[in-house]
């Protein structure tokens, strides 16, 4: 086996880990979009759900103070996590364009490989077709 052939086996094997890798980067990435997400979700509906209630006097108004600040407190998570969620996104498609590169790369190892084995087959048939001819006859069963 020629040396550039060994050498391309071994780029096609490492090219394939790191693709390997970054797909599984990408899947990470993809999860921690959802988690987000799913967050932020939580967060509003509990937002929604809290509001001032009907209560006695003297209690009423520590409820909607307590009420009003809960539901800032939750507003401000509510903004922290549709951060959060734009930040995973973004990660999310840098991880798509490292995949698509290591693709890319693997893709190139690959076709060279087949350059350098349709360029071995080519050397063997003109190796076979430089052979002197044979002039022994052969027979076939009669």
């Amino acid at each position: 086996m020629p040396r550039t052939v060994k050498k391309l086996e071994r780029l096609l094997r490492v090219r394939t880990l790191q693709l390997d890798q970054v797909r599984a980067a990408e899947i990470h990435a993809r999860s921690k979009v959802d988690q987000e997400q799913t967050l932020r979700e939580r967060i509003a509906a509990l937002a929604d759900n809290v509001a001032p209630v009907a209560a006695p006097a003297p209690a009423f108004a520590t409820s909607l103070i307590a009420a009003a600040h809960y539901r800032d407190r939750l507003h401000q998570s509510a903004h922290a996590a549709e951060r959060r969620v734009v930040v995973a996104q973004q990660g999310l498609e840098s991880a798509r364009a490292a995949t698509r590169e290591a693709h890319r790369d693997q893709n190139a190892i690959e076709k060279l490989i087949e350059r350098e084995d349709a360029k071995a087959a080519l050397k063997a048939l003109r190796e076979l077709e430089a052979l002197p001819a044979t002039t022994r006859k052969r027979h076939d069963i009669c």
